[in-house]
């Protein structure tokens, strides 16, 4: 995130801890942690688990009541993004596993998914009924679930209500745009309102070049039914006039926000909000309850679920899922942990993140002050037209080499975005054929 004292967000969109908790995770590797979950002399049953610094938070009143309810203690090991995937991409490589459980990034799941438990048991209709389409989609690579959702999360719309709400700016916007100043529902609404507030040194919006996610909303929005990649995932599905549509919807905006938006990155967008510097950001929707108090904007913001391209409301989900390696002994009590977590989920609601993933859990509070984004989260996600990222073991490859810097060139003015499409589909083709 922003401001130094919150957690920061990487460009994937996940939650990343500070160096001081990166060392107390590698101190913990280095003095060994044992090979997954073990018995203590007294007799005590304890498991172990792998977590991004930051995301540790959300899993501990769980692992504390768990220790009440069922005796057993849940050691976190925690690390830094990428040092998680190493992690457990050298462990579930090597056929070893000195944890019983990882918290891990949906985006992971194809390059993991041959050292992985199968969750197919797990997934009864009811299981199924209450979680979002895209997110159950991501838990599955070819027949087989391989995790089960710990958290999810969403962009939704910060606005300034301050802004919104007064007098003087309801009637010169209806004046000029014909309708009522409000939260915008659709593309053309947002549009109109980042225009309006554009002046007197303020900017309708914040808008990101240097993250993809974004794109990609906008992408579901426009109607893309497969993305970026076709569905057999062998052929990129940019450059065709969806892809099109998005990209030009994209760029259009950026004249309505600060200037750099080629390497404005979610930190870059939320401290411009923040400082009151834009009137309506895009944004992760765990931040809601994390805006400092010192902000300018302070208990002046409202939310909304992202507007609606001619595909309808849409976003791009940000799951995290609690996985089992096969290496690991303690098969019975690491998958004894992830039901009990997925069932007491309720009890990641009242963290700093306030992050969870099941639609019940989320309906169950969204109404309570302070938990005034879950709503926003659930209307986009449960969104028709809300489509998951590929399962491709190479999608992170096809983000950085392909997609941002093609977002990157495509927001500088004068942009051919037709043939920056073009370029990057021959591009996505490659690396998918590689």
């Amino acid at each position: 995130m922003t401001l130094r004292h919150m957690p920061r967000r990487s460009r994937r969109g996940t939650i990343i801890g500070s160096s001081v908790a990166a060392a107390a995770a590698l101190t913990l590797v280095l003095t060994g942690c044992g090979a997954g979950g073990s018995s203590s002399a007294s007799g005590s049953m304890s498991i172990t688990v792998l977590v991004e610094a930051g995301g540790h938070g959300e899993l501990q009143p769980i692992a504390d009541q768990y220790k009440k309810d069922e005796g057993v203690t849940v050691k976190f090991v925690e690390l830094p993004y990428d040092g998680l995937y190493n992690r457990v991409n050298s462990e579930l490589s090597s056929g070893t596993a000195s944890f019983d459980v990882a918290a891990l990034d949906a985006v992971w799941l194809p390059a993991f998914k041959d050292g992985l438990t199968s969750m197919n048991g797990f997934y009864t209709d009811e299981v199924k009924s209450d979680n979002f389409p895209a997110v159950m989609q991501e838990a599955k690579i070819d027949s087989t679930y391989v995790g089960v959702p710990a958290f999810a999360n969403s962009e939704i719309v910060y606005y300034r209500t301050d802004l919104f709400d007064d007098a003087a700016n309801k009637s010169a916007f209806k004046a000029e745009f014909g309708y009522d100043l409000a939260a915008p529902t659709t593309w053309q609404q947002y549009s109109d309102i980042a225009e309006f507030f554009t002046k007197d040194g303020m900017y309708g919006t914040g808008w990101p070049g240097a993250v993809e996610t974004q794109y990609l909303s906008t992408l579901s929005q426009a109607g893309e039914k497969n993305m970026v990649l076709d569905e057999a995932g062998t052929s990129s599905t940019l450059g065709d006039a969806t892809s099109l549509t998005a990209l030009n919807f994209y760029t259009s905006l950026v004249k309505y926000a600060p200037s750099g938006a080629a390497s404005a990155d979610w930190n870059a967008v939320q401290n411009q909000f923040y400082q009151g510097k834009t009137a309506m950001m895009q944004f992760w929707a765990h931040a809601y309850r994390q805006v400092p108090k010192d902000s300018s904007v302070y208990g002046k913001i409202g939310v909304a679920a992202l507007p609606a391209g001619p595909g309808g409301v849409a976003g791009v989900p940000g799951p995290y899922y609690l996985s089992i390696p096969k290496a690991t002994k303690n098969q019975t009590a690491a998958m004894d942990f992830v039901k009990y977590a997925y069932e007491h989920q309720a009890l990641s609601a009242d963290t700093s993140l306030g992050l969870v993933a099941r639609i019940s859990v989320l309906n169950q509070f969204k109404d309570k002050t302070g938990y005034e984004a879950y709503g926003p989260m659930v209307e986009t996600l449960s969104a028709p037209a809300t489509i998951s990222r590929p399962a491709n073991a190479k999608w992170q490859n096809i983000v950085n080499d392909v997609l941002i810097p093609m977002i990157q060139k495509a927001v500088v003015p004068g942009a051919d975005n037709a043939a920056l499409l073009k370029d990057a589909a021959q591009q996505v083709d490659s690396i998918v054929g590689e």
